[in-house]
């Protein structure tokens, strides 16, 4: 196994130029997604990646998945700092699937949801469906999203070092740290993904080649 560095610049490239070179699936749209724990900033490559997509005429959405958590009442319903339950119940995985994945199926509207619920406020957001169209990508991005059986067509997990991981989660997401590692070991992410990216150093990210 070899690792590439590159600029944060040449890893968005990088990756908009493999989004752009894959065939469309039936149905004419491409879903792809970021992953990783908040301290890896999958936003912040998403969000590049999405710009690349459209200097290339290729139109991206992009879908943040803490836009997608449960109500308050189910997700804080052991407290506020359990990390199973933040592994297994925080994310509403079903939701995701109706409102953003199952209309991208072949067939489907194209008219996707872009946020349901602001999390903060507990209260549901009054979004409007937007439409994606044939040719259009989604940019997903947001943590413990591989191995829930999404249909995506590209991976891109930003891997980060157990120490890195702990160093870069702020004090009061500290609790959240055993999450992550249950995730290194049930979905081995890194095996997983289709891309994967060390990212200890958000100015000095590698790809993982081989």
């Amino acid at each position: 196994m070899q690792v590439r560095p590159l600029t944060p610049d040449a890893l968005a490239d990088t990756v908009g130029e493999r989004v752009a070179g894959l065939p469309l699936p039936e149905g004419g749209r491409l879903r792809i997604a970021v992953d990783g724990a908040p301290a890896a900033r999958t936003a912040v490559l998403a969000d590049a990646v999405a710009e690349r997509l459209r200097l290339l005429g290729r139109p991206a959405l992009r879908i943040d998945a803490g836009d997608f958590l449960r109500p308050a009442s189910l997700r804080l319903e052991y407290g506020h700092r359990d990390a199973d339950a933040y592994y297994d119940g925080w994310l509403d995985a079903n939701a995701l699937f109706r409102e953003v994945f199952d209309p991208l199926e072949p067939g489907g509207s194209g008219r996707v949801l872009p946020a349901l619920r602001d999390a903060s406020a507990d209260r549901a957001k009054r979004a409007v469906p937007v439409e994606l169209p044939p040719g259009g990508v989604l940019v997903l991005d947001g943590p413990l999203l591989l191995g829930r059986w999404f249909p995506l067509d590209l991976t891109v997990h930003l891997r980060l070092g157990p120490a890195a991981l702990a160093r870069r989660t702020p004090a009061d997401q500290q609790w959240t740290l055993p999450a992550f590692a249950r995730y290194e070991q049930e979905a081995r992410p890194a095996e997983a993904a289709d891309l994967v990216v060390r990212a200890d150093d958000p100015a000095r990210p590698a790809l993982v080649v081989g």
